[in-house]
C-alpha cells in the first residue's frame, strides 16, 4: 500500500479503492442483470441526491421496499413563466423507459452533448425490472436522439446490444436491461453509491463527473468520501474512473499527492461548462447547504488536476483551498450555460424546493440574485435542475427530479416572462 493512502481512514481506503476495482465483498441482488459486479446491499444504506431514504410506497421491489413514495403521478401543471413539457422517464413517460430500459424510477439526469449529434443523460440511484424482480442500479445512462426541438420533448432510440449509438448499454441476455456506468462497494458506511452530477465531451470522448457517498445523513444532506471523472471512449458504453482526478473529502494536503488536497471538498459535485478555450468545473461541497466555487483548466488538462486553477476573486491560483465562493450557501445540484437570448450566462439550482435562476456576464461572476423560475409550492419536491446543451434562446429548456415520483421531467421557462 503506498504512503499516502496509509494516511486515510479505512472506510476511506475502501471507496477510493473502489474507484478503479471493488475491494471489499457486499451481498449481491439480482447481479445476473449486471455486466458490471454486483450491485446493492440493505436499502437502509442506500439513498438518492433527493433524501436520505428510497423507496416506492406499496410498489413491491422485491428486496427493495421502502416507504414514503407513490407511484409516479401525472405530469405537473405548472403556472407563470414554466410549463412541464413531458415525463422522460417512467411508466408514465412517452419513452415507456420501465418497460424499454427497465428504468421505472430514476433521477438526476444530467445531460450533455456528446459531440456527434446525440445528448447523453446520466441518471443517479435507477429502479427497474429485470429476471422476474425490481433491481437497483447506482446510476445507469440513456442516449437520446438530440432532437432540437424539445417542445416535442427528449427521445431516446432502442437499445440494442453492442451498439454505441443506441439507446442505451445493454446486454445480449438482459437487452431491455440499461446497464450500470460505474459500481461501488455498496457497504454502509464505507460507499453506498456513486451519483453522476456532470458530464462533457471533449475531442470525441466522454467525461462524468461523479461523487463516491459514504452515507446519508438526512433530507439535503450526505456525506462524501470524493469526486472523481470517469472517462469513456466509446460513447457511454463502458466508464472507467481516471484514478488522477479523484479530489477526497478530506481537510488534509499531502504534497506531491494531488488527490490529498485541502479545498477539494468544495469540489464534490462539479457541472462543466466550455467557455473561450477553457473547461470551467462549478463545484459544491457534499450536501445542499455549501456555497458555489469554480476551477478552470484548458479541455485537454482535463484529467490532469496539477493543471487546474482555482477562482480566488479577482484571479486564479493553483490550489484548491484559495478557491472562494461565487455564490452564497446554502446551494444544491447546479448547471451553467450562455444564453444567446439574455447575452449572459445562466445558473440553475434549487433551493428549498425553488428551481432559481442566477445570471452573470462572465463564468465567474458576479452573479445576479436569484429569480424563482418554478415556486416550491407548485411541483412539490423538485431538485436537480439541469440545463439540456440544445437549449440556447428564449425559451430555457432543463430536466429536474420529482422526489414524490422519483423521476425526471422536461421543463420549459420563458425567459421573457421571468421577473
Amino acid at each position: 500500500m503506498s504512503g499516502w493512502r496509509k494516511l486515510l481512514t479505512a472506510t476511506t481506503i475502501a471507496a477510493l479503492s473502489a474507484a478503479g476495482t471493488a475491494l471489499v465483498s457486499a451481498p449481491a441482488h439480482a447481479s445476473l442483470c449486471s455486466a458490471v459486479g454486483f450491485h446493492g446491499g440493505d436499502v437502509g444504506s442506500t439513498g438518492s441526491s433527493g433524501s436520505s431514504q428510497i423507496g416506492l410506497g406499496s410498489m413491491d421491489f422485491g428486496s427493495y421496499r421502502a416507504g414514503g413514495k407513490k407511484p409516479q403521478g401525472p405530469l405537473v401543471k405548472l403556472r407563470g413563466a414554466s410549463k412541464a413539457i413531458q415525463w422522460v422517464t417512467g411508466p408514465r413517460s412517452p419513452n415507456r423507459t420501465d418497460q424499454r430500459f427497465s428504468i421505472t424510477a430514476t433521477d438526476v439526469g444530467v445531460p450533455w452533448d456528446n459531440g456527434s449529434g446525440q445528448v447523453l443523460m446520466a441518471f443517479g440511484d435507477t429502479w427497474g425490472r429485470c429476471a422476474g424482480q425490481m433491481v437497483w442500479r447506482h446510476n445507469t445512462m440513456l442516449r437520446s436522439s438530440g432532437n432540437t426541438d424539445l417542445d416535442k420533448g427528449i427521445t431516446f432510440p432502442n437499445a440494442v446490444p453492442g451498439a454505441i449509438r443506441s439507446g442505451a448499454s445493454v446486454t445480449p441476455a438482459h437487452p431491455a436491461f440499461a446497464q450500470p456506468m460505474l459500481n461501488a462497494v455498496a457497504v454502509r458506511n464505507t460507499e453506498v453509491g456513486k451519483i453522476p452530477t456532470g458530464g462533457i465531451s471533449i475531442n470525441g470522448v466522454q467525461y462524468m463527473s461523479y461523487m463516491s457517498i459514504h452515507r446519508w445523513t438526512g433530507p439535503g444532506r450526505w456525506v462524501t468520501n470524493y469526486s472523481g471523472i470517469a472517462v469513456s471512449r466509446n460513447n457511454g458504453q463502458t466508464w472507467t474512473t481516471d484514478d488522477n482526478t479523484v479530489r477526497a473529502n478530506l481537510d488534509l494536503t499531502v504534497p506531491g499527492i494531488t488527490q490529498l488536497a485541502q479545498g477539494h471538498g468544495r469540489f464534490q459535485m462539479g457541472a462543466f461548462l466550455r467557455s473561450g478555450g477553457y473547461v470551467y468545473q462549478y463545484g459544491t461541497p457534499n450536501g445542499r447547504l455549501g456555497a458555489a466555487f469554480v476551477s478552470r483548466f484548458r479541455p485537454a488538462d482535463i484529467l490532469n488536476l496539477n493543471r487546474y486553477e482555482y477562482y480566488r476573486g479577482g484571479g486564479w491560483s493553483p490550489r484548491p483551498i484559495d478557491a472562494v465562493p461565487i455564490v452564497r450557501p446554502p446551494m444544491s445540484e447546479l448547471s451553467v450555460a450562455y444564453n444567446r437570448y439574455l447575452k449572459r450566462f445562466v445558473m440553475l439550482s434549487e433551493r428549498a424546493g425553488n428551481i432559481v435562476l442566477r445570471t452573470s456576464p462572465t463564468p465567474v461572476g458576479p452573479w445576479s440574485n436569484e429569480r424563482v423560475i418554478v415556486p416550491a409550492a407548485q411541483p412539490h419536491g423538485l431538485y436537480a435542475p439541469y440545463i439540456h446543451p440544445r437549449s440556447t434562446g428564449r425559451s430555457l429548456y432543463f430536466v429536474a427530479s420529482r422526489w414524490d415520483d422519483y423521476n425526471v421531467m422536461l421543463i420549459r421557462t420563458d425567459l421573457a416572462k421571468v421577473g
